[in-house]
């Protein structure tokens, strides 16, 4: 890496942070991810091997730090440098939700969008017992249109195959639809007047739906058109 070459605290930063993929890797151990495998999936568009790079780099600059565990696999934990930029983290994904608003197709991604789900949804708002959501993507082709939420003991799975329990609820939606709804872009209740969406399930819990989900932590964001 050359750098800018500059004496300037923000150029310097950028030494470290300029790199693509770097700060998405922060993210993702940002908000919980230390083994390899976690961080791919929070980055699926990431090739094994820059991501190795990227690490390597990251802990060279001292942002984190590469730990044994004692099953023998290596989880990588951020330092007091790297757990700071979750402000400038933070102010990036406000700013993206606020002034960089259109999606394209290649933006869109069934694996990483219920990964995010996963790791964010409100369990508390889930019932004691063992509970499986189902999401149909309709316009998502082969077996990347089924996916199984699975909440239990307080911890939630995401699924690809049936996992073979009773399911609760069926959401069915597009994935352009759903990844709206999530980032905050399109209300839960829009979307089901619309019909854009639809909840298969008994009236009492189709009306939970959207609490087990809730939205993205920046969902919340004003945009610049609601602050007009």
């Amino acid at each position: 890496m050359s750098g800018y070459g500059e004496f300037c605290p923000i150029a310097k930063a950028m030494d470290v942070l300029d790199e693509r993929w770097a700060l998405l890797v922060v993210r993702e151990l940002l908000l919980g991810s230390t083994h390899f495998n976690e961080l791919r999936r929070g980055n699926p568009k990431m090739s094994p091997a820059l991501l190795s790079r990227r690490l390597r780099s990251l802990e060279r600059s001292g942002v984190l730090r590469r730990e044994i565990g004692v099953d023998g696999r290596a989880a990588y934990i951020l330092t007091d440098a790297g757990r700071e930029l979750s402000t400038v983290v933070e102010a990036l994904g406000a700013w993206g939700v606020r002034w960089i608003g259109d999606l394209g197709d290649r933006d869109l991604d069934p694996h990483l969008l219920l990964w995010d789900i996963r790791r964010t949804i409100p369990i508390r708002e889930w019932p004691d017992e063992r509970t499986v959501l189902a999401v149909e993507f309709t316009d998502v082709p082969g077996k990347e249109a089924h996916w199984w939420l699975l909440v239990e003991r307080g911890t939630a799975a995401i699924c690809d195959y049936d996992p073979g329990f009773e399911v609760a609820a069926t959401v069915r939606s597009t994935l352009r639809q759903f990844t709206e709804i999530w980032r905050g872009d399109r209300s839960w209740a829009t979307a089901l007047r619309d019909e854009t969406t639809q909840i298969v399930a008994p009236a009492s819990i189709r009306r939970q739906v959207p609490q087990w989900i809730g939205q993205a932590s920046l969902a919340a964001t004003p945009r610049p058109e609601r602050a007009e």
